[in-house]
């Protein structure tokens, strides 16, 4: 039995429990694979659902980066969509935070994000030439001026709660943008900017400070983390539902 990290995996479950009930999509605890020198450190949880246990180690498949936080498939567990961190994430309060970001994107996995990516041109692309690494690599004109003056003004609108500046900023992006500049950023406002405003769900309830990066520019895709996140706080604002089924809100957030 591997127990070095039980305390952290009941804290985990501890921090758990007090939020699962914000969204549908933190209601639900998924494996964890803590990455330890060359192994995969696999846990999940037991059969009452409510404590962490090892499972097994397995080799590191790849390379993986000091300070990873991400969620993927662990082939040598059935396959199964997991949060994978590295220890550290553990020291402070904010990391158990993280893993919850992390959870959302487990949940996004299982619930709608290989239907609805199918339906993306730009993934489909990616796919025929062989380029798994495309929601990070996508060559998306950040510095271009077209694409950062309708942005701050879409930005712009949603804190000032403007309805026809949000639609008037979206057609702009829309008409310079075309199909697959367009698409990427609404999937990655999708993806990221709703595992970003989960977060902040969790971290107000907690009483942490909200997660407000990548506002500054010079742009990366992170602005669409924040973007995504402040979208989806207005259409929370206007329309409820619509933040409990992430279909209907890609679908939304595609539109214009």
């Amino acid at each position: 039995m591997h127990l070095s990290f039980q305390n952290e995996l009941d804290q985990l479950v501890s921090t758990h429990q007090k939020i699962g009930t914000l969204n549908p999509a933190l209601e639900k605890c998924y494996p964890v694979v803590i990455v330890m020198q060359d192994n995969f450190c696999i846990f999940d949880l037991d059969s009452t659902g409510r404590r962490y246990h090892w499972i097994k180690n397995v080799p590191r498949p790849m390379p993986v980066p000091a300070g990873v936080r991400a969620a993927f498939q662990i082939q040598d567990y059935d396959g199964r969509i997991a949060c994978v961190v590295t220890p550290e994430v553990f020291d402070t309060p904010e990391g158990y935070v993280t893993i919850l970001h992390e959870f959302v994107h487990c949940y996004q996995y299982e619930t709608s994000e290989q239907a609805l990516k199918a339906g993306l041109d730009v993934a489909r692309k990616a796919q025929e030439v062989g380029d798994v690494m495309w929601e990070i690599n996508h060559p998306f004109p950040y510095t271009a001026a077209d694409f950062i003056t309708p942005y701050c003004g879409f930005l712009r609108a949603l804190n000032e709660q403007d309805h026809q500046g949000i639609i008037t900023a979206r057609r702009m992006l829309k008409a310079y943008l075309g199909v697959h500049d367009y698409e990427y950023m609404v999937w990655q406002e999708w993806k990221e900017g709703f595992a970003r405003w989960a977060e902040n769900q969790v971290r107000r309830h907690l009483g942490l400070p909200e997660n407000l990066g990548g506002l500054t520019q010079p742009y990366s895709r992170v602005v669409f983390y924040a973007g995504g996140n402040a979208y989806i706080d207005y259409l929370a604002e206007v329309f409820p539902p619509v933040v409990t089924d992430l279909t209907a809100l890609f679908v939304r957030m595609l539109a214009i």
